[in-house]
């Protein structure tokens, strides 16, 4: 296998680098993996043997709130309803089946969604829940902020409005990961991961060749497959003289959502959080109250930005001491924007973080920001800054990229698309790849 990489350097939005100061790592894009944790291609290879090695914080995620005190969401189902209040016992109720069921969840997560699952009774009651809004489950299946706020947050990584199906399901996957594997980072750095995958792939006799964008397929040659880990309007525009009009034009109709703003930061100390139970976590979600989470999300599809962005942040040096100088931190955050917006949101983030951690700023001693325009320029996939690399509302699940019985074969015979666009969509967790080979291969025999 020889593998075309457009950079100079492999690994897309897996990738660290020292963006701010000598001696703090940084993740480019994806800082935090629960998905390579439970995911079955990454099951499948032995990249341990190529020195991965996944650092598990004791609370896989925090969220604070205004009146000093945190949610956490711990590996166990009940403690984290133990600290949920009057919602403990509804958290169980919700979660625990979920957990409990989570190898038939996986098999409908993970794959494409237009196929019979093997155990239909078990993906039906998360598919009860699942299928709905974000917004009506937190409200119908709890009373509290805490509960609520929590699978909220949980929800925010869909990049939908919170009033869209289905966003639930985005919440409950994440928490169910939560219980069932954590969620856990790469020490070192996420380019760990495109590390150990390129040394495997040279155990199995493939190589990597970096800085070789490719700007038409005819360069290529004839190989007998080909498999395109791009867009699908760059797919379009890469085999324009070979798909059919029809097709291409779907590929140009893709739909993306709305970008990320992140920065970086180097800090010159731990990030002196008013709930000290953040500490324990190794993502933080900063947004407040379901009403103030949904407004945030909703703002991008309206073209707004909101005041009070909702920020995710990973605080990767306080349980990875290789990624900062002795005694120095990190911090990895991002809020959401409308596509390609160029408006500079590191006020309004940095708000956030004091908000539940005053004296952040005072701690600050370089920072890299990186709006939609940037991110895309270092990942092309990011198109306008979308994560997800496509809209991921129950249309853009169903046909992604377009509505087809085997999604990543394309009508020309040996030409696949295996990127984020395709199922399951966005996530560090190798399945479009996976899936994509096995059509291919399947196809070949």
């Amino acid at each position: 296998m020889h593998v075309r990489e457009g950079a100079d350097e492999p690994g897309g939005g897996v990738r660290s680098a020292e963006l701010t100061l000598p001696g703090f790592v940084h993740d480019l894009c994806s800082g935090v993996h629960p998905l390579v944790a439970a995911s079955p291609f990454f099951r499948s290879v032995p990249l341990a043997e190529h020195g991965l090695e996944l650092v598990e914080p004791p609370a896989p995620l925090a969220h604070p709130l205004d009146d000093g005190s945190a949610a956490l969401l711990e590996r166990s189902v009940a403690a984290t309803a133990a600290g949920l209040g009057e919602d403990g016992p509804a958290y169980e109720r919700l979660l625990g089946p979920l957990v409990r069921d989570w190898d038939a969840i996986e098999e409908a997560a993970l794959a494409p969604l237009l196929r019979f699952p093997r155990r239909p009774l078990a993906l039906g009651r998360f598919g009860i829940s699942a299928l709905r809004t974000a917004d009506g489950l937190a409200r119908g299946a709890f009373r509290g902020e805490r509960a609520r706020a929590l699978l909220a947050g949980c929800a925010a990584h869909s990049m939908l409005p919170l009033e869209r199906r289905p966003s639930a399901a985005f919440g409950l996957v994440l928490l169910a990961l939560g219980h069932r594997v954590g969620w856990p980072f790469p020490r070192g750095g996420s380019g760990e991961i495109a590390k150990a995958l390129v040394a495997e792939l040279g155990r199995l006799d493939g190589e990597v060749e970096t800085d070789g964008p490719v700007a038409s397929l005819a360069e290529l040659g004839s190989p007998r497959l080909v498999l395109c880990d791009v867009g699908p309007p760059a797919l379009a525009r890469l085999a324009a003289d070979r798909l059919p009009v029809r097709y291409a034009r779907r590929l140009e109709r893709f739909r993306y959502g709305p970008g990320a703003f992140k920065v970086d930061y180097a800090l010159d100390g731990p990030i002196p959080w008013r709930a000290p139970e953040c500490a324990r976590a190794g993502t933080v979600h900063l947004g407040g109250t379901l009403v103030e989470i949904a407004a945030s999300e909703r703002a991008p599809w309206r073209g707004q930005h909101a005041e009070r962005p909702f920020v995710l942040l990973a605080q990767h040096t306080l349980f990875d001491g290789t990624r900062a100088p002795p005694g120095k931190h990190t911090a990895w955050a991002y809020c959401h924007v409308p596509a390609g917006s160029p408006v500079d949101m590191t006020e309004r983030i940095e708000a956030q973080v004091e908000r539940f951690a005053p004296g952040f700023r005072d701690r600050v001693l370089a920072r890299l920001v990186m709006g939609p325009a940037e991110l895309e320029a270092r990942n092309p996939n990011l198109v306008g800054g979308d994560l997800n690399a496509g809209v991921a509302d129950l249309r853009g699940l169903l046909a992604r990229p377009v509505a087809r019985p085997v999604p990543y074969r394309t009508p020309v015979p040996g030409l696949y698309l295996c990127s984020a666009s395709t199922p399951p969509g966005g996530g560090v967790h190798g399945m479009c790849g996976y899936l994509a080979a096995r059509a291919a291969l399947s196809d070949a025999l």
